[in-house]
């Protein structure tokens, strides 16, 4: 059984979706991100796992369940910071991050017979999901985040390593007004998607 991981920041306005801003103000770019963690928690949380811990840059607010370890995420870029989150670990893990409120407990649900690592492509050439039977942060540190080829980097620093890879399905992650769309139509009875639509209603969007 897995370690979960959740790498998040805590939804405050002006330091999380900025990408939504326009159309969106800061205040409702949080208030998205706060309905995008939530829903991300709460699939983990029902997902199977001898540990779940958020990753957190930040301070935890009433939008976390109980359940959860919290450990504040290390300095440094975003790979260092991953790199960090699994360092923290023992035994299998599975890494996500906040941006993917469509996840289910069902993608978390992973069997590491006959596997060294999952990977989770993301629609923007990134990925979503990381997942490492045996941690090792040196397979993160150094792959370039937040490009377009970062997803195939990662993957290709596991396979050059030697790990039998699985890939899980492909995610779209919510960064623009266009992605929240869609992703609030894959998952419709989700707090994003609710979220979504209350502020679409209220500044008749």
């Amino acid at each position: 059984m897995s370690t979960l991981l959740v790498i998040a920041k805590e939804p405050r306005p002006g330091r999380v979706k900025t990408r939504l801003t326009p159309p969106f103000t800061p205040e409702e770019a949080a208030a998205l991100a706060e309905a995008a963690l939530r829903d991300t928690l709460h699939a983990v949380l029902a997902a199977p796992a001898r540990r779940r811990v958020l990753v957190l840059d930040g301070v935890p607010g009433p939008w976390l369940p109980p359940g959860f370890d919290v450990v504040p995420q290390c300095a440094g870029g975003l790979d260092e910071r991953l790199a960090g989150a699994f360092g923290g670990c023992d035994g299998p893990a599975l890494l996500i991050g906040m941006d993917t409120p469509q996840v289910t407990p069902a993608l978390l649900t992973v069997d590491w017979r006959g596997t060294d690592a999952y990977f989770g492509p993301a629609e923007d050439g990134g990925f979503w999901a990381l997942g490492l039977a045996e941690p090792d942060p040196e397979l993160l540190r150094g792959v370039p985040m937040s490009t377009a080829g970062t997803g195939a980097l990662q993957r290709g620093r596991l396979v050059a390593a030697g790990l039998r890879v699985r890939d899980l399905p492909r995610l779209r992650d919510v960064d623009t007004a266009h992605d929240a769309e869609v992703v609030a139509a894959g998952a419709p009875h989700g707090r994003f998607a609710a979220e979504l639509a209350r502020l679409t209603a209220v500044a008749g969007r």
